[in-house]
């Protein structure tokens, strides 16, 4: 792991929080729809809205039920992991939208790799095991590139790159630290809906193992098979 201050990593982190990545979302969705088309901006929130679910449901599937990958140390899938690499390469393409081709492309790759640093961070800090900081990336740039594909010819309206720009490194100085407690959020979801009193801890979830009667030998097991003889009596 790359040797940097602590509290480096921790304003690392926050970049893939949702109080940041989520009104970057938002703010794209207007973009889209005030410069290119309503289409877009449905089109970007759906993406989006998928991938959230998809760490939605995997989380509430531990929490509630304890339904996980003990092999992976799998939980769920990491939400910072996957917002930043889900935002940050379509903030990034939006932003460079007018240019040509291959500065988009660069724009795109430059956002991938902040989302790349962002689930770097979270298995640094202890937040997410390499498995969940993964799969968060994966199912976040899949999410992008899915956009990026479908809105890479698409014709610019009134929209310039400046104020586009603009917008975006204000809201991202204006948000960036701001909390949204979503796992508390969706730990209550997860106790109401499995009516548990408390959720599944890692801890206590990866010391749990199934336990069995160990199997008898093989010797025992093929005395006990065998038909009595009539000499053994």
């Amino acid at each position: 792991m790359p040797d940097l201050p602590i509290h480096l990593w921790y304003s690392i982190t926050s970049l893939g929080g949702a109080g940041l990545t989520l009104p970057l979302a938002f703010a794209i969705a207007m973009w889209l729809a005030v410069g290119y088309s309503w289409r877009l901006s449905a089109c970007w929130l759906a993406l989006l809205g998928t991938a959230i679910g998809v760490v939605t449901v995997t989380k509430l599937a531990f929490l509630g039920w304890g339904v996980g990958v003990r092999e992976l140390d799998f939980t769920g899938v990491s939400g910072h992991s996957m917002l930043s690499t889900a935002v940050y390469p379509v903030t990034l393409f939006l932003m460079l939208l007018p240019t040509r081709r291959a500065i988009r492309l660069l724009g795109v790759l430059a956002g991938l790799a902040a989302g790349l640093t962002v689930g770097l961070s979270r298995v640094v800090l202890s937040a997410h095991s390499p498995s969940e900081a993964v799969t968060g990336c994966l199912v976040g740039a899949l999410a992008a590139l899915m956009f990026v594909r479908i809105a890479w010819n698409a014709e610019p309206g009134r929209l310039s790159a400046l104020p586009v720009a603009v917008s975006m490194m204000v809201l991202a100085i204006l948000m960036h630290g701001v909390h949204v407690p979503t796992q508390r959020w969706v730990t209550h979801i997860a106790l109401k809906v499995s009516g548990h009193e408390r959720p599944f801890i890692r801890a206590k979830w990866r010391s749990t193992r199934d336990i069995r009667p160990p199997a008898a030998p093989l010797s025992q097991t093929r005395n006990t098979l065998e038909p009595v003889r009539t000499s053994d009596i």
